[in-house]
């Protein structure tokens, strides 16, 4: 497994033009306002303050890059489907994180997260299915599932499946995570390594 030596703030804005050059593998996350993002990424890199956690959903407004080892980039992303940001705020928000998305060029893979609590939320469904249509490479990485019993999060996966099947010829990559037990950080972190080992397009 990859052993994460540095991770450092890089740089945070809103425009995907004043993103750091593109000559680093680029590794985005991204999901629904309060999902446990922040602490998923301070999970993977062993840094308890890289991203800022808070008990209010929506923190996160900006693009925000960090990175890791001196060798690639690690992007904290705006959640999506927040109620209480204002309707402009949204668009802006939507604008922004489709910019991202469709432009960045050495972004090699986007991690959207999901709730393994709940059943499968037609916002995620939707995203996703976005991604799809615009030849996105993304991954799934259920959150929180120490809440879970081993039994229930492979029925949440299950679930998402059966709702993809007639949309989807084949299902996207799942992870399985949990901030509090580090969960999944060997399977995402090796993930990401198997990655950087290829060429940038």
């Amino acid at each position: 497994m990859m052993e994460i030596k540095s991770a450092n703030f890089v740089i945070s804005n809103t425009d995907v033009k004043k993103c750091p050059d593109p000559d680093r593998h680029e590794y985005a996350f991204i999901g629904r306002s309060n999902v446990g993002k922040s602490s998923l990424i301070n999970m993977l890199t062993n840094h308890s303050k890289l991203a800022k956690t808070s008990g209010s959903p929506g923190k996160t407004q900006l693009i925000n890059h960090f990175l890791i080892n001196d060798e690639w980039y690690l992007v904290d992303l705006p959640g999506y489907g927040y109620a209480r940001t204002s309707k402009s705020q949204r668009g802006q928000f939507s604008s922004m994180i489709k910019n991202y998305i469709l432009k960045r060029e050495n972004m090699v893979c986007l991690f959207v997260l999901i709730d393994s609590r709940h059943d499968p939320l037609k916002i995620d469904l939707d995203f996703m299915e976005w991604l799809g249509e615009n030849g996105v490479p993304f991954v799934m990485v259920f959150t929180k599932a120490d809440k879970l019993t081993t039994t229930e999060r492979m029925n949440c996966i299950a679930k998402y499946q059966e709702k993809m099947k007639d949309t989807w010829e084949s299902m996207p990559m799942a992870f399985i995570t949990s901030a509090e037990t580090k969960l999944g950080r060997v399977e995402l972190l090796s993930y990401i390594s198997e990655l950087n080992r290829l060429e940038l397009e």
